[in-house]
């Protein structure tokens, strides 16, 4: 497959996979259906998490609440992004561009919290509310920027944090183990963060890759089967309608076999006319096993073979045989009648109709002198197009028996397999 056939294919595969919709809400696209679930799940997870730290880092921010003008400014504006992007995450709206608006705030306000917090006495044992912020600068890189930018900012704010501190205490030696502690605690945090956002991604982008693969190999299956069903449908439509009448055409030498001619010219005709309905087959309510044997006599009269189907077990009634396998096993016991009627002058020609199973069985049978099926040319069709492969493209099989007292073509479709 080329490059240009992936693209194609998978723009078709988004076009199916958009078309059922649930109700209210937004369909992804195959590639993408999984991906987008879970950066859903990893939003909801930020902002619980958002609620909760960044509800601590509130409470501890009030200890400083009147230090100043400067101080509330920053302290609005920090909190203030933070709950946007918090809601956000939790709406599924917007939670990308909130995120980058808070990821790069919290750095800018640690670049001016030595100014804003300056005359006031920096304890190094308690920790600043600006603390409890810096994995939540982290994880908003994670959903906001791209997988390099999301680990520069997990470390990144970490050593700025420390700069800032120490800036703070004036570089004091007590400063250095607790800043050296938290600092380390929040660095491993962020990098976990970051890492296990990284981990489940790849896996729903992994999952909507095996997905689309799927899909696209279930389309070229069903493509492949379908090319397989149209090959055995034209070629037994040529052979049964056009081959088998110029065939008969040829042969012709008496009354009789220039009727059967003719039938089969007439045959011909109508069926190509017809192959170009939007029906072709015409409709798929079931059938009767009468009406088989009906209709295998309707068509041998055609062939100007008339004769009487012999009925065993066959409720006429009894409608169990959908459409399309009932004209198929017609369509392959008139190539069969056919064949006996050219090939053995339908010396002794028999056909029976009785039940198998759930479906139905047809006999035909005739006393000629028998036909070598192995050797057979690959380029004759009248019994593995007309006959076998048009049975096993309905879910049932056909045999032959032949030797030197006659031959036996025997079409079975057991009935549906059940679930």
């Amino acid at each position: 497959m080329t490059s240009q056939d992936a693209v194609t294919a998978q723009s078709v595969i988004d076009a199916a996979w958009g078309t059922l919709p649930p109700s209210g809400r937004t369909v992804e696209t195959a590639g993408r259906y999984t991906a987008t679930r879970m950066e859903r799940i990893i939003q909801i997870v930020v902002a619980v998490g958002c609620l909760t730290i960044g509800g601590q880092g509130f409470v501890a921010s009030w200890d400083l609440y009147d230090i100043g003008v400067p101080h509330a400014v920053l302290h609005a504006v920090v909190f203030l992004s933070l709950a946007v992007m918090t809601v956000l995450c939790l709406l599924g709206r917007g939670a990308r561009a909130a995120s980058a608006v808070f990821a790069i705030v919290y750095p800018l306000a640690l670049m001016v919290w030595p100014l804003v917090t300056a005359g006031t006495r920096p304890d190094p044992s308690a920790q600043p509310w600006t603390f409890y912020l810096i994995n939540l600068a982290a994880v908003a890189a994670m959903i906001a920027f791209p997988l390099g930018w999301q680990f520069a900012w997990a470390i990144g704010t970490s050593v700025l944090y420390a700069v800032v501190r120490l800036v703070e205490g004036g570089f004091a030696p007590e400063f250095w183990s607790g800043i050296g502690y938290d600092v380390s605690v929040a660095l491993i945090l962020g990098l976990v963060f970051v890492t296990v956002g990284w981990v489940l991604r790849s896996l729903a982008s992994g999952v909507d890759a095996a997905r689309v693969q799927a899909v696209m190999s279930y389309a070229r299956a069903a493509s492949a089967d379908a090319g397989e069903q149209e090959r055995v449908a034209v070629a037994a439509l040529m052979h049964d309608s056009v081959l088998a009448a110029l065939i008969a055409g040829e042969r012709a030498h008496t009354d009789r076999e220039r009727q059967l001619a003719v039938s089969m010219a007439r045959e011909a005709l109508t069926r190509l006319a017809n192959a170009e309905s939007d029906d072709p087959e015409g409709s798929d309510e079931p059938v009767s096993r009468g009406w088989i044997a009906s209709g295998i006599e309707q068509s041998a009269a055609e062939l100007g073979v008339p004769l009487e189907v012999r009925r065993s077990d066959v409720d006429d009634e009894q409608a169990v045989v959908p459409g399309r396998v009932a004209r198929a096993v017609v369509l392959a016991a008139t190539q069969a009648i056919a064949n006996a009627v050219q090939h053995a002058e339908g010396a002794g020609l028999n056909v029976a109709v009785s039940r198998a199973g759930r479906g139905v069985r047809v006999e035909v049978s005739d006393s000629g002198p028998g036909v070598d099926v192995a050797s057979i040319p690959a380029d004759r069709l009248g019994i593995r197009a007309s006959i076998f492969a048009r049975l096993a493209a309905v879910g049932g099989e056909a045999t032959i028996a032949s030797g030197s007292t006659g031959t036996t073509v025997a079409m079975t479709w057991a009935g549906e397999k059940q679930a």
